[in-house]
C-alpha cells in the first residue's frame, strides 16, 4: 500500500475530528464561555499565570507534550504490523485524546488552574487525592529519568545535533525578551531563531570541529574516560549533569523568559520538520513494506498495543500539562479548544508519520522482520529507524542524507528536552500542592521543590546500574510508564466525567473512552508489568514489581471511589 494514500487518510480523518467533533464537545459538552475571566487573567503574576496567545500557547503545549514519545511508541508499535498502529493513532486522537486534553484543559480552567491531582480531592475526595498525586508523581520522575536518558543518547549517537539544539537557548531568551519587554510579535523572530539553528545543523553537519562529540573528546571507546567509567559511560554522564543542571534553571524561570519562546521556535520546527516529511513522503512515493498486521508475533497486540502507543493516541502527561501549566496560561476559554484538542491532533500527526518512515523504511518485508524479529528488538531499535526512515523522507526533496539525519536527530532532541523542563516544573507543583497537604511549607518553596526533582530524577538515571548498564536505572521502571501513564489518562478522563455530572451533562463522550482505556490498561499492567516484565530474565525485578502492584492497588482504590461518586453523587458546589 502507498504510504501517501496512508497519510491522506489518517490526515483526513484528524481535520472531519477537529471541525466537526471537537465543536460538538466545546458548544454542547463543555459550552465554553468566551467572557470567562480564566486563571491566567485572575491570578496574573507574571511568572507561572501568564495571559497568552493562543497561537503561543499552542506552541507551548504542543511542544511540551509532544517529547519523543509520539515518535517512539509508534516506531516500536509497528512491530505488531502498521494497521494496528495506524488505527490506534487516528480513533484514539479523535476519539480519546482530544477529548482528554481539551477536557483537563476546561477543568482546570474552570477551577483556579488547578492540576488535575488537587481536583481529585473536590471531585472524589481527600484520599483519592493523594494516591492520584502519588501516581503523577512516580509519572513524572520516570518522564525526567528516561527522557534525560534519551536525549543523552542521541547526543551521543548524533553529536552534529548538540550545537544547534543549545544555541536555541540564548535565541529563545533573546524572543523571550524582545516580545515581552519590547513588544515585538514573536512569529519573527522565531522564525528567524528557526533560520539560526537550521543553519548551524547543516554547518554542524558538514565541518568535524563543530560537533560536541564527548567520545571521541576523551580518546575514544577504548579509553577510561572519567571515574574509570569508560569513554561512552563518561560522556553519558556529563550529559545527564550537563541536562539536569539546564532543566533546573528552565523550570524556576518565568515561562516567558524561556519555555515560552522556546516552545514556539519548536512548534515552528514541528511544522517545518512534518512539512519536510510530509512533502519528502510525496517525491519519494515509498510502500509500506512492514506488514499489514504481524502473525509471527511473540507477544500479543491486545493489550500491549494501547500502552506502547501513548502519546500519539491518548496520554495521561498531556493532562498533567494541560492543568499543569497550559490552564494557567490560557487567555480566552474558547482558546481551549485550539490549545487541547489541536494539540492533541498535532501529536497525532506526529505519530502518524512516525508510523510511515517506519514503515516505508525497509526494502522488504523479510529486511523488516530481519530487524523487528521480537518485541525487544523492536523496544531496542525504534527510535533509530524512525531517524533513518525520517531522513530517507526528507531525501526525497534532495536534502542530504548527512544533513538530513542531523535535523530529525535536532528535532526528537527538542521536544524531548521541552517535556522534559515542563516535567520537571510540574514535579515542583506536585511536591508543593504535597507540602501543602501535609503543612510542610518548605517543600513549596520553589528552590527546596526543584531540588528535590532533579536530584531524584538524577538518582534514579544514574545510581541504579540498570539493564543497559551505567546511567539506565530509569529503564528498571521503563515497563511502568506506559501503564502509569494510560492509568492516569483513564482517571483523568473519570474526573471530567465526574465534573459533568455533577453540572448535569451529558458525559459519554468521556466515559466511553475512559472505560476503554481503563480495561486495556490494567489488563496490560496485571498480565505483563505485575508478572512477565518482573519475573523474566536473569533475575526478578523487585522495583518494578512493588511499584507495580502499589500504582495498580491505588489505580483500582481510586476507580471503585469515582464510580461510586458517579453512582450517587448530587453536590453541585463546583464552577459550571
Amino acid at each position: 500500500m502507498s504510504g501517501i494514500l496512508v497519510a491522506v487518510i489518517g490526515i483526513v480523518v484528524f481535520a472531519l475530528g477537529y471541525r466537526y467533533y471537537s465543536k460538538f464537545v466545546a458548544e454542547k459538552i463543555f459550552r465554553l464561555d468566551p467572557n470567562y475571566v480564566t486563571p491566567a487573567h485572575q491570578y496574573k503574576d507574571g511568572v507561572d499565570f501568564v495571559p497568552t496567545n493562543k497561537f503561543v500557547l499552542w506552541g507551548h503545549h504542543f511542544t511540551s507534550v509532544a517529547g519523543a514519545a509520539p515518535i517512539l511508541g509508534p516506531a516500536i508499535a509497528v512491530y505488531w504490523g502498521w494497521l494496528p498502529a495506524f488505527l490506534w493513532v487516528i480513533l484514539g486522537t479523535v476519539f480519546a485524546a482530544g477529548v482528554h486534553d481539551f477536557g483537563t484543559l476546561v477543568l482546570s480552567v474552570r477551577n483556579k488552574g488547578q492540576s488535575v491531582g488537587t481536583l481529585a480531592h473536590r471531585l472524589i475526595g481527600q484520599r483519592a487525592k493523594i494516591l492520584f498525586l502519588f501516581i503523577i508523581l512516580i509519572l513524572v520522575l520516570m518522564v525526567n529519568a528516561v527522557f534525560a536518558w534519551v536525549i543523552s543518547n542521541l547526543f551521543i549517537s548524533y553529536p552534529a545535533s548538540v550545537l544547534p539544539v543549545f544555541i536555541q537557548i540564548p535565541l529563545a531568551i533573546w524572543i523571550g525578551y524582545a516580545v515581552y519587554k519590547r513588544n515585538i510579535k514573536m512569529l519573527l523572530p522565531s522564525v528567524i531563531a528557526l533560520a539560526v539553528m537550521y543553519l548551524v545543523a547543516v554547518l554542524s553537519s558538514k565541518i568535524e570541529w563543530m560537533q560536541i562529540d564527548l567520545v571521541q573528546w576523551m580518546g575514544g571507546e577504548g579509553n577510561t574516560g572519567i571515574f574509570g567509567l569508560g569513554a561512552v559511560s563518561s560522556a553519558f554522564f556529563i550529559w545527564i549533569i550537563i541536562l539536569l543542571v539546564y532543566v533546573y534553571i528552565a523550570s524556576t524561570l518565568p515561562v516567558w523568559q524561556l519555555l515560552q519562546p522556546r516552545d514556539f521556535i519548536n512548534s515552528h520546527q514541528l511544522v517545518v520538520g512534518l512539512g519536510i516529511l510530509y512533502v519528502g513522503l510525496i517525491f519519494t512515493n515509498p510502500e509500506m513494506t512492514a506488514p499489514v498486521t504481524n502473525a509471527n508475533a511473540d507477544t500479543p497486540w491486545i493489550p500491549l498495543l494501547f500502552i506502547t502507543i501513548a502519546c500519539g493516541a491518548i496520554s495521561g502527561f498531556h493532562g498533567l500539562v494541560s492543568s499543569g501549566t497550559s490552564s494557567k496560561q490560557l487567555d480566552k476559554e474558547t482558546d481551549a479548544r485550539f490549545v487541547g484538542y489541536a494539540g492533541a491532533v498535532g501529536e497525532g500527526i506526529l505519530a502518524l508519520v512516525s508510523i510511515i518512515a517506519v514503515a516505508t523504511f525497509f526494502a522488504s518485508t523479510a529486511d523488516f522482520s530481519a530487524v523487528y524479529n521480537s518485541f525487544a528488538s523492536a523496544n531496542a531499535s525504534g527510535l533509530g529507524v524512525f531517524v533513518e526512515g525520517a531522513a530517507v523522507l526528507a531525501g526525497g526533496l534532495g536534502i542530504p542524507i548527512d544533513i538530513a539525519v542531523t535535523i530529525v536527530s535536532i528535532i526528537v532532541v527538542s521536544f524531548a528536552a521541552t517535556t522534559l523542563d515542563t516535567s520537571v516544573r510540574l514535579m515542583r507543583y506536585i511536591i508543593g500542592e504535597l507540602g501543602k497537604e501535609y503543612k510542610l511549607p518548605v517543600l513549596t518553596k520553589t528552590h527546596v521543590a526543584t531540588s528535590i526533582a532533579v536530584l531524584s530524577s538524577a538518582a534514579l538515571v544514574l545510581l541504579p546500574q540498570g539493564p543497559k548498564g551505567f546511567g539506565s536505572g530509569g529503564y528498571q521502571l521503563w515497563p511502568l510508564f506506559g501503564t502509569a501513564n494510560q492509568l492516569l489518562a483513564a482517571i483523568s478522563l473519570m474526573l471530567i466525567a465526574v465534573w459533568l455530572k455533577r453540572l448535569g451533562r451529558n458525559y459519554a463522550v468521556v466515559i466511553i473512552p475512559m472505560i476503554f482505556v481503563m480495561v486495556m490498561t490494567l489488563y496490560a499492567m496485571f498480565q505483563q508489568v505485575l508478572f512477565e516484565w518482573s519475573w523474566t530474565g536473569t533475575e526478578p525485578n523487585t522495583l518494578l514489581f512493588v511499584l507495580g502492584s502499589i500504582i495498580f492497588v491505588f489505580a483500582i482504590w481510586i476507580i471503585i471511589t469515582a464510580f461510586s461518586v458517579l453512582r450517587g453523587d448530587t453536590d453541585q458546589n463546583l464552577d459550571n
